[in-house]
């Protein structure tokens, strides 16, 4: 599928697990029903955007399987979770109501992560241990990596999970920061996701070796790319580098391969620069009917669950729309808000 790609076929599977950790049924049935969640509200989105009632949307289609399994690996609410434009799977797992998304990408008042100022979910949320996501990728890794010390310094037992782009894996923030973390042991893993292209820039002209992953021996630290389709893979990587972290052994990068099943962002025309016969292997990797269909192989799910569960997401993107809609738009009285201190006082709240 590209030049200098990982045979998948030799990625880790559910047939070629690793350690000691195993991901059960009733917890992939959580996943996929996340994962129903995120692309029906994904698939929204971008329809909004071409309705002119969204500005810019970045699809994480394709991406869901490996963003929401990390999450079920760590511990939300303890652990950081430095996110990037693409992770819309990441937030909803992490529990962000549909509103409060919607908000964002309308730009309405009420917006939670910077008061509908920036791209969609970006800025801060600390109830859900969400650190400030930008659109310059590479950035996030060394801030990432500031946190993970000051975890390490203040015995807190926390890891900080940074997600990023192969694109990203490129820049010297990612080199100076994944440097650092190795020569310090810091509780830090870095979770690249693979999906060929940094825009329209394809894997074979941003790297000279194999895959991402390859980069890990030269820091110092454990590196491994696995089937980001196949969430058992992508969550028992993701929780053996946590236990490591959390055990004082340092970082891990992990590279997911995953597929990117939409163009860049909305404004993007990727017909440009792929081919249809790729965009056909790209549908045959879809995480989400790869999950369904293991779940039906083991009887965890059948045609009443899944209509029950596709269902009640369409009602909870429904109902975000249409709160979305009635929102107002923020007003110009609160443009200063968090970025000057009012005279003779102290910073608003």
């Amino acid at each position: 599928m590209g030049d200098g790609n990982p045979d998948i076929a030799t990625l880790k599977s559910p047939a070629n697990k690793v350690g000691a950790i195993r991901l059960d049924a009733p917890r992939m049935l959580a996943m996929y029903t996340q994962m129903v969640r995120s692309r029906t509200l994904d698939e929204r989105v971008w329809l909004l955007n071409r309705q002119g009632k969204v500005a810019l949307m970045s699809s994480a289609q394709g991406h869901e399987a490996a963003q929401i399994a990390t999450v079920h690996a760590l511990r939300p609410g303890q652990d950081w979770f430095y996110t990037y434009y693409r992770d819309l799977a990441v937030v909803v797992a992490l529990g962000v109501p549909f509103k409060e998304i919607m908000l964002g990408y309308m730009a309405k008042a009420g917006e939670p992560f910077s008061g509908a100022r920036q791209f969609p979910c970006h800025g801060a949320y600390p109830k859900y241990h969400i650190v400030n996501p930008s659109n310059v990728v590479g950035t996030r890794i060394p801030q990432a990596v500031g946190a993970a010390l000051a975890a390490k310094m203040r015995r807190e037992g926390t890891v900080v999970i940074v997600y990023f782009g192969d694109g990203a894996a490129s820049t010297g923030d990612c080199h100076e920061g994944m440097n650092f973390a190795a020569i310090h042991k810091l509780p830090v893993v870095f979770f690249c996701e693979n999906n060929r292209y940094a825009i329209s820039v394809p894997l074979s002209k941003q790297i000279a070796v194999s895959n991402v992953a390859a980069r890990a021996e030269g820091y110092g630290m454990p590196g491994l790319t696995v089937d980001g389709t196949d969430v058992a893979a992508a969550y028992e990587a993701t929780a053996e580098a946590a236990a490591k972290a959390r055990a004082g052994h340092g970082p891990t990068l992990i590279e997911a391969m995953v597929e990117r099943a939409l163009p860049h962002t909305s404004d993007d025309d990727d017909r440009k620069y792929r081919s249809r016969e790729e965009m056909e292997e790209v549908k045959r990797r879809d995480p989400l009917p790869i999950l369904k269909r293991q779940l039906e192989a083991i009887g965890v799910l059948n045609v009443e669950l899944d209509a029950r569960i596709c269902e009640a997401a369409k009602r909870e993107v429904d109902e975000a729309t249409e709160f979305g809609e009635a929102a107002p738009y923020p007003t110009t009285e609160g443009f200063y808000d968090h970025v000057y201190a009012p005279q003779g006082g102290a910073p608003s709240p």
